[in-house]
């Protein structure tokens, strides 16, 4: 690797702790730490193996700052695959600072943005969608979204890149030889080969193309509104699901009139709640604005939750409510339970959809209601190793490598010479080396990890 500075950076939260670890990684890594750290048993860092500990004390100079264990690490077997040591301290902002400048006036470097895990990949430690996994891991709200990004960093989503890139390389070969050299022995591609191998791919990238949705609600959680007619107990509702009273709650209708907004658990899926003004035709101008607002934010939504009065008639306005949720994923909450059921509810059965029944007050039915939540989302069908798309670049490699896969297979099914659907086929090759940083830009894997905290 062309860099063969040491850096230095602060590996634990900010703020006070029981341990701080300031990480080193270079090929002078173990003499920086030997100027700051001093073993009670006299033993120096860079004459142990690795996978050892020693305890000492750190100094800066002549000054005595704490007492520490140092854990040395070996290149080629470490986190990076350059010698690495962890100074482990007690935790808290005066000393891991004091203990990172003491490294850094011993000669380290300052690290960057992410640029342990960067030299993990420049060394071949892993590839670039298992270095994105290690940010997605450390931001995870959920056990699923943990799942999903240990098993993107375990490498689910490059082996199946690696297994489709495979057949295609396969292919393209076998169709430049043929191209190349027609005078050689070299046996015929056949169509049921290009066709068998074009369309193999194509759904397979199709496939992980589809993952896209489900990843992002992983990672982010689901926009979600709640909406219904004024007084049939959405802000009840989302109270009961915040845990805490985050919403005004009186029996006058039209008491929000302003987006009411909080991130909630809910299981393990993770919610963006929005309580939104009661929808009503109304002549109240601040309430006017209120139900525009909470239109608009129907839009944008991943996720409706309707709520209507178990306690009264379902009205037609609830169900025109429905209609307007067009396109949008709807779970219709009959509200107020302890209280009854609608008179009319099993004539209208049909026309609500997905249907929770819950008591806001109470809350009875919130359990029902995450498992409607969850098989609605398609969120069951996510396991331990599945290949889930978790961001924006590789949602783009993807449906590019998709696009080029398909014009492979239309170039072939028009007639076109080998030539041409090899290009095609080449694109698709080069759409998946740059999903997994095989071939890549140094723009795009600074752009990567410039998203990572420091010390990672």
């Amino acid at each position: 690797m062309p860099d063969i500075t040491t850096i230095a950076a602060i590996a634990t939260p900010a703020g006070q702790g029981g341990i701080g670890i300031v990480r080193l990684s270079g090929p002078q890594a173990f003499l920086v730490a030997q100027q700051v750290f001093r073993s009670h048993s006299g033993k120096k860092l860079s004459g142990q193996p690795g996978y050892t500990g020693l305890y000492g004390k750190v100094w800066d100079g002549d000054a005595l700052l704490d007492e520490a264990v140092a854990f040395l690490y070996r290149a080629p077997k470490s986190y990076t695959g350059e010698d690495i040591v962890e100074l482990c301290c007690h935790g808290g902002s005066y000393l891991t600072q004091a203990v990172l400048r003491a490294c850094l006036h011993a000669g380290a470097v300052l690290a960057g943005p992410g640029e342990f895990t960067q030299r993990a990949f420049l060394n071949g430690k892993m590839d670039l969608t298992q270095a994105e996994a290690v940010m997605d891991l450390i931001s995870a709200g959920s056990a699923q979204s943990a799942r999903s990004a240990l098993s993107l960093r375990e490498g689910a989503l490059s082996k199946k890149a690696e297994q489709i890139t495979s057949d295609l390389i396969t292919l393209s070969s076998h169709l430049a030889a043929w191209v190349d050299y027609p005078e050689e022995e070299i046996p015929e591609v056949t169509g049921q080969e290009i066709d068998g191998v074009l369309k193999k791919a194509s759904a397979q990238l199709e496939e992980l193309l589809s993952t896209y949705d489900t990843g992002h609600i992983l990672k982010h959680g689901v926009e979600t509104a709640i909406v219904g007619r004024p007084n049939v107990g959405k802000s009840t509702l989302m109270n009961a699901l915040a845990g805490y009273e985050r919403s005004i709650v009186t029996e006058i209708p039209g008491t929000t009139r302003d987006m009411v907004s909080d991130t909630v658990r809910l299981g393990e899926v993770t919610l963006n709640l929005w309580d939104t003004a009661g929808i009503r035709e109304t002549d109240d101008p601040v309430e006017q604005l209120g139900v525009r607002l909470a239109k608009e934010k129907l839009s944008s939504c991943q996720l409706v939750l309707l709520v209507l009065d178990g306690s009264e008639k379902i009205m037609e306005e609830d169900l025109n409510l429905l209609v307007q949720m067009g396109e949008i994923p709807v779970i219709t909450i009959v509200n107020k339970t302890d209280l009854g059921l609608p008179q009319n509810f099993d004539e209208l059965k049909p026309r609500l959809g997905r249907t929770v029944f819950l008591s806001a007050k109470t809350g009875e039915g919130v359990r029902q209601l995450e498992e409607e939540i969850t098989s609605l989302l398609h969120l069951k069908q996510v396991s331990g190793d599945s290949a889930v798309i978790m961001n924006e670049r590789q949602r783009d490699c993807i449906s590019r490598a998709a696009g080029f896969a398909k014009e492979a297979l239309l170039a072939y099914e028009g007639g076109f010479t080998f030539d041409a659907v090899n290009v095609c086929v080449d694109d698709t090759i080069q759409q998946l080396l740059e999903l997994t940083g095989q071939r890549v830009t140094d723009q795009v894997v600074h752009q990567v990890f410039s998203q990572f905290c420091v010390g990672k």
